[in-house]
């Protein structure tokens, strides 16, 4: 085998690296090493000017093999196999070593044990890639039809979506009703539309277009086939139940939330008169006029933020849409009740806002200030000491805080409605995610691959996530979630084929014994049992596989392997670590 021909670029990453990383050092070391004929150390690898002074190096010194030290694979591998991919050299022979999440910034306070760590993972890096070889991208023909899970805000924007870039679609509601939550509302931020006459007009378009079918009543019960020739099968809450099987590409799963819901006795709860802020929307919602609880004019009122939200314990993550949403109801009730004045001129309602922090982001944050200027108190409280909710001795709510903002003097409100400002949470879809293999984050909403570079995109090829299944989000930030799926499925359906990453698990026939060790712990059920040469032996979908590489260590004899990452590789990179002692 003929001496391999590396380039090696280590990247400053404007600071982040090079501030604890003596890259120049690093570049320094391993100019040297064998198979390396490039060393070279820049600013921003992943800027236009170095991408174009890579590929003018592969092709100029005819590199075989491309090592970029710089930040996480997940932001630049696609990067920097265009990058090689453009200059004729195998995208699957370029090797990304992360120096800055795993070293610079892991070791801010050690600058020589930081630099003595970097110069061994990119040793590991070039000793991998001096094993690695051309590899090229599965090719599956794919079917032009897609599945949207979920009649939301979302899923009825995406279907629409994909039935007009050519697509079919079968759009799947387990309610009787199209539209989820935002079909409940009236008048919604920021614009006061309607969610029911948002809904309509949705739905509407949807009616327009033979090419969505719509099943509501409705579950996805199973799935089968592999990416792009996914056979589905729907369950219909019929008598008697029926299921039907359907043939897609794609499926975009839109299932939506849950809203939070108190235990007894939090802030009050249970009490009457203290409700929770879709309670409260859905009475401002019916209110023709002042409003009023129980058939008694509503004077004051307080508001308790983050009920379930920003919990030590619990839901740790901020709800996002709930400071909007509470300051434009707060908006409706004054609107609501200067309709219903009457001569000579009444007070207002008296609204107490008591907030850890007001989260009102973007442009938002001007309703945030009409809310005040209309007449709105908002007192902050501190985080370990929030408000307290009882019942006076005179029958009557009382809401007991301390305003941070004012001296920390202990106030209590009498209130005729407390609302608790309660969040999101994710909706429990169990079945769903064993069923589709979709990964939930820790706050336990589905979890994409990269919240800015792959958005709607989840380890499963050709299953993605839109709406308010993937975390808080805004009624226009889910249809923008939608959205994007929608680009993402036609990207890959519309072609008619799709590419696939070769990096996948293989096995070696002779060498398996078939115990099973594989398919149990395999999470994406790409391993299945087949005959050859009168043996059982395990056989590995490449469709299917995820390259998670789980399989290889559970095999007792050894016989699987991973592409990209072969046994023989991962010695050699630990090799050439371990050439760099520690400090």
């Amino acid at each position: 085998m003929s001496e391999r021909r590396i380039g090696v670029y280590v990247c400053h990453c404007g600071g982040n690296i090079s501030d604890y990383v003596d890259v120049e050092r690093v570049v320094g070391t391993v100019q040297g090493a064998p198979g390396v004929v490039v060393a070279k150390h820049t600013m921003f690898a992943c800027s236009d000017a170095t991408q174009q002074e890579m590929a003018a190096d592969i092709k100029e010194q005819k590199l075989d093999g491309l090592v970029v030290a710089s930040c996480s694979p997940k932001l630049h591998t696609t990067t920097f196999r265009g990058v090689a991919k453009r200059a004729g050299l195998n995208p699957y022979t370029y090797n990304q070593v992360n120096i800055r999440e795993q070293c610079s910034w892991a070791h801010t306070d050690n600058h020589e044990g930081a630099t003595l760590k970097a110069t061994g993972l990119v040793k590991a890096g070039i000793a991998r890639s001096r094993l690695s070889v051309p590899l090229e991208p599965m090719v599956v023909q794919t079917t032009q039809k897609a599945m949207v899970v979920g009649a939301g805000i979302a899923g009825l924007r995406a279907a629409i979506g994909l039935a007009d870039v050519g697509l079919q679609v079968f759009l799947v509601e387990r309610e009787k009703k199209l539209g989820g939550w935002v079909g409940q509302f009236g008048a919604m931020y920021a614009r006061n539309r309607k969610g029911t006459d948002l809904i309509a007009a949705l739905v509407a378009e949807i009616q327009k277009r033979p090419a969505i079918t719509v099943y509501t009543n409705a579950e996805l019960v199973a799935k089968s086939g592999s990416f792009g020739n996914y056979v589905a099968t729907v369950r219909l809450d019929e008598t008697p139940a029926k299921e039907l099987q359907v043939d897609v590409g794609s499926i975009v799963v839109a299932t939506g939330f849950d809203t939070y819901q108190p235990e007894p006795g939090e802030f009050g709860f249970g009490t009457d008169g203290v409700v929770t802020l879709p309670e409260f929307k859905a009475m401002i919602d019916a209110s023709p006029g002042p409003l009023t609880y129980r058939g008694k004019r509503v004077k004051t009122i307080a508001y308790i933020y983050c009920v379930g939200s920003r919990q030590p314990s619990g839901h740790e993550y901020c709800s996002r849409f709930c400071c909007a949403a509470t300051a434009h109801a707060s908006l409706r009730v004054a609107e609501l009740g200067r309709a219903g004045a009457r001569p000579p001129p009444e007070p207002g309602v008296h609204q107490y806002h008591l907030y850890r922090d007001i989260r009102t982001y973007g442009k938002f944050e001007l309703m945030y200030t009409d809310s005040r200027e209309s007449g709105a108190v908002y007192m902050k409280f501190a985080d370990d000491a929030p408000p307290v909710v009882a019942l006076g001795d005179d029958g009557k709510l009382k809401v007991t805080t301390r305003d941070t903002l004012t001296g920390g003097e202990e106030l209590t409100i009498p209130a005729d409605l407390v609302v608790l400002v309660t969040g999101m949470v994710p909706r429990k879809n169990n079945e769903l995610m064993t069923l589709l293999k979709v990964p939930v984050g820790t706050d336990g909403f589905f979890n994409e691959i990269h919240p800015k570079l792959r958005p709607v995109e989840t380890v499963v090829d050709g299953v993605l996530i839109a709406g308010a299944c993937q975390g808080p989000k805004s009624a226009s930030e889910s249809v923008a979630s939608g959205l994007a799926a929608v680009t993402q499925s036609a990207a890959i359906l519309k072609k008619g084929f799709a590419e696939l990453d070769p990096l996948v698990a293989t096995v070696n026939a002779s060498a398996c014994t078939w115990c099973g060790k594989c398919v149990e712990v395999c999470p994406y059920s790409a391993i299945a049992k087949v005959a050859a040469d009168g043996r059982e032996v395990a056989e590995i979908s490449a469709s299917t596989c995820k390259g998670c590489g789980g399989c290889a260590p559970a095999c007792p004899e050894n016989a699987i392997d991973l592409k990209g990452y072969t046994d023989a590789q991962i010695r050699a990179a630990i090799d050439g670590m371990l050439e760099e002692k520690a400090a």
